[in-house]
């Protein structure tokens, strides 16, 4: 069989900035970005709300270097925010905390975005985890994407992370998607047949003021404007280093177990994205505890089931990949639960919200 290509990756990860005392999210006023960016560069950056910080790793050839690019990063971003009396979380929402409270970043990306859409960005109080896969060409990628679009539910449902917004019990085990769900150009991708349709596309939103670059499509799944990889964004944000490279790991299976079926002239079936959309609420619903739609056989199956099936699916890529120790880990998560799970679980014992933002921040540290 013939090997595969190397498959890229980059991940990004965004941080919770949080007071010690009151397990609020605190405004870090630049000093953790600054502080950052003299020792990593472009690997961190300020976001809208000045409570998050964004970091991304460089381009890794395998899971292991993306691993340790993580590690690295978040032991960094933790020593810097331990110099400013502040501790740090990942999480897809905070527990309680409250977007009217949080200072906006003094940018003009920022600002202009905040002019357009109004309470919609301002109250986009979230975090999420990003994935880049590298590709050979955007007409391979784009064919990808159509076909990885039946996925991205699965990964969601592994990544959940969010159960509680301002104070309460959403009843949603991510309720970051939610949120996020106010932005336009946002959700599942459509399905395009082309590369020249996709740019038409992309010239049509341009041409008339839509967007003024294509960094404002903001979906769950994308060809990367500016880089040879495609993007998934659907994800919360990670409790712990395993479980962003257990689902950064899948991700890049997924993709070359895809590419894989292609060059031998097979390929995964696509379905409509109205469908897929009924696995992405589902998954945002009851994250891995409920039921999707397996659309071969048209039956309601065990979301568990179904994570377990694609395991095997992508199984004789992952020694190729590397990565059969991260892969491993979802039994773990399908056996534990998710971070939204565990969340859930020590709101229930404790019946404070505090103790879960104690819990967030204790594995955020988890292994480094």
């Amino acid at each position: 069989m013939k090997k595969l290509p190397v498959f890229t990756l980059g991940i990004e990860e965004e941080y919770q900035i949080i007071d010690p005392e009151t397990r609020d999210l605190r405004s870090h006023l630049s000093k953790i970005v600054d502080g950052a960016k003299i020792l990593l560069n472009e690997q961190v950056k300020a976001e809208m709300h000045q409570s998050v910080v964004e970091v991304g790793t460089n381009i890794c050839k395998n899971v292991k270097e993306a691993e340790c690019e993580i590690k690295f990063l978040r032991t960094k971003i933790v020593e810097l925010a331990e110099k400013q009396d502040l501790i740090v979380g990942g999480a897809g929402t905070h527990p309680f905390s409250k977007w009217q409270d949080q200072a906006i970043t003094d940018d003009p990306r920022y600002h202009n975005i905040i002019n357009e859409l109004q309470d919609a960005a301002r109250s986009n109080l979230i975090f999420g985890m990003h994935c880049h896969v590298g590709i050979e060409s955007r007409e391979i990628g784009l064919k990808l994407i159509n076909q990885a679009c039946y996925f991205l539910p699965h990964i969601f449902a592994l990544s959940t992370n969010s159960p509680f917004w301002e104070g309460r019990q959403t009843g949603y085990k991510s309720f970051r998607t939610k949120v996020f769900d106010k932005f336009p150009r946002t959700g599942l991708p459509e399905y395009f047949d082309s590369v020249a349709s996709y740019d038409k596309f992309l010239e049509t939103l341009v041409k008339t003021n839509c967007i003024d670059n294509p960094k404002k499509i903001w979906w769950d799944l994308r060809l990367h404007p500016f880089y040879d990889t495609i993007e998934f964004r659907i994800c919360d944000m990670a409790l712990t280093v395993e479980e962003t490279m257990c689902v950064v790991s899948i991700i890049q299976a997924i993709v070359a177990k895809l590419y894989r079926l292609n060059t031998q002239n097979l390929k995964f079936n696509t379905y409509r994205i109205a469908l897929i959309k009924e696995n992405k609420f589902r998954a945002a619903r009851y994250g891995i505890e409920g039921n999707m739609i397996d659309f071969g056989v048209q039956k309601e199956v065990e979301t568990r089931m179904l994570i377990l099936e694609l395991l095997d699916f992508i199984d004789d890529v992952v020694d190729e990949l590397g990565s059969r120790d991260h892969i491993n880990y979802a039994h773990e998560i399908l056996k534990n639960g998710t971070g939204a799970d565990k969340q859930l679980a020590i709101f229930e014992k404790t019946n404070d919200l505090t103790k879960v933002v104690d819990f967030i921040t204790s594995e955020f540290t988890k292994g480094l």
